[in-house]
């Protein structure tokens, strides 16, 4: 076997690696933003009707940051067996579980007819989510950056971020739908239900795409070193390999997606309840802007990453910080003029700048970590910091809203997210100029390059 970087795959390969990617993603991401969308807008009523309004949002909310609380322990199975048996097997059973529980939730009786047992099955339901979804992101990152390109590999690996504003897209706009179509009894009795059932159908696309791609040839040539190599000594845990070669790196990763988890789930979940109760905008006029602004956040993902390719993950991810903080105030003045053309602004400023932030992301968190831990490593950086940051976003501002009864703490919120992040990856090293093949020591377990991959541009 020849030794060095993987050669890039034929042209035509990649195209279709970054489709596999992105189509799952997106389903996995629509099943996840509808349960979030849903928690914003019926399941209150449905499952905690006991309950006035904002305390039955809160609740619904709880349930709905219990899936962030399942990503941890996804990432840490998912990316186990992924740097072990590969991506692509991992990625297969991370759609059927996250297809199968959304199918579920469709199918689940409400608190009318079978009291708190409704309760406690949706939250089982949402933690399956979480779990798959926890697997989900780091895997369909890695599959396409592991697979050629290096010199783009920004703008190829942001195709899979697209994912989130696709899934969003799709999940607010069938939402919007419904809830223009039918009418709010219609809606409540039955019509919540019709976008988790089509999620059955959407699985069954996503895994025909996913099943006709290749393992990523990065992964089968570090396999091979190190079955060339095995001595008979027990295999290292990848867990273990990160937390003993790249905590720091870890440590960077989690503190990055604080300002990018948080604001994404207060302009696009949150946003969902501010509107409605405190600027006096209808649901579908809320759901419209939300709807309008994801697809801005689709288009300009790319663009960002490609961006990165130029410039460096790192001032791409620190301009998407900064301007995310200064953004808050901005945003919360403009939602409250209750005018649909500056909820538009405020929610598409808000995304765009967003995107700073989460096209880079990818490639970033994969150029930190070598290729036997990569799937762990990236997916606990990421994942872990979910739990504090996405996890409980919507909750604490529904919390400060019904405390303080004004958008200032929840401001005040997102921007103490921003300047997390901004220390930490101010703080991380550039990996653009990293190669992703490149291996270390003996037994590969530390992706620091030597300086002369360091100084080439891959």
């Amino acid at each position: 076997m020849a030794s060095g970087t993987t050669a890039p795959p034929p042209p035509a390969s990649l195209p279709r690696i970054v489709a596999a990617s992105l189509i799952g993603t997106t389903i996995e991401w629509y099943d996840f933003f509808l349960y979030g969308s849903a928690a914003a807008l019926v399941f209150n009523k449905l499952f905690f009707p006991d309950s006035d309004p904002l305390v039955g949002t809160l609740l619904s909310f709880l349930t709905y940051a219990v899936g962030f609380a399942a990503r941890p322990l996804g990432a840490l199975v998912f990316g186990h067996y992924g740097d072990r048996l590969g991506r692509k097997k991992l990625l297969v059973l991370s759609l059927l579980l996250m297809g199968g529980a959304t199918f579920a939730i469709g199918l689940l009786p409400t608190h009318a007819t079978v009291g708190t047992a409704a309760p406690v099955l949706l939250t089982v339901l949402r933690l399956v989510q979480g779990f798959a979804l926890g697997g989900e992101w780091g895997g369909a990152v890695l599959l396409v950056s592991e697979h050629g390109d290096a010199r783009r590999r920004g703008f190829w690996a942001s195709w899979p971020q697209t994912g989130a504003p696709a899934g969003q897209l799709l999940a607010t706009g069938v939402l919007s739908l419904l809830t223009a179509v039918l009418s709010d009894d219609a809606f409540g009795t039955w019509g919540w239900r019709v976008p988790f059932l089509l999620s059955g159908v959407l699985v069954i696309v996503g895994l025909w795409i996913r099943l006709s791609v290749d393992e990523s040839p990065v992964f089968k040539e570090a396999l091979e070193r190190a079955e060339a190599r095995r001595d008979g000594t027990r295999e290292k845990l990848p867990l273990v390999s990160v937390l003993r070669h790249h905590w720091r790196d870890v440590l960077v990763a989690m503190g990055a997606r604080m300002a990018e988890n948080i604001s994404y789930y207060v302009i696009t979940a949150f946003i969902l309840v501010y509107a409605t109760t405190s600027a006096g905008v209808s649901k579908q006029t809320a759901l419209n802007a939300v709807l309008i602004g994801s697809a801005v956040h689709f288009a300009v993902i790319p663009a960002w990453g490609a961006l990165s390719d130029r410039v460096g993950r790192r001032p791409v991810y620190l301009l998407g910080a900064a301007g995310v903080g200064l953004w808050m105030f901005p945003f919360f003045s403009l939602v409250d003029t209750g005018s649909f053309g500056y909820l538009i602004l405020a929610v598409t400023v808000g995304l765009v700048l967003h995107g700073a932030m989460y096209a880079p992301q990818a490639a970033f968190f994969a150029e930190m970590f070598a290729t036997r831990m990569r799937y762990s490593g990236a997916s606990i950086g990421a994942q872990f910091a979910s739990v504090a940051a996405g996890a409980p976003a919507p909750l604490i501002a529904t919390a400060l809203l019904k405390d303080y009864g004004d958008s200032t703490p929840i401001a005040l919120y997102v921007i103490a997210a921003a300047v997390l992040t901004l220390i930490a990856v101010g703080l991380g090293r550039e990996t653009r100029h990293r190669d992703l093949a490149q291996v270390d020591g003996a037994d590969g377990e530390t992706s620091e390059a030597s300086p002369a991959a360091e100084a080439r541009t891959v």
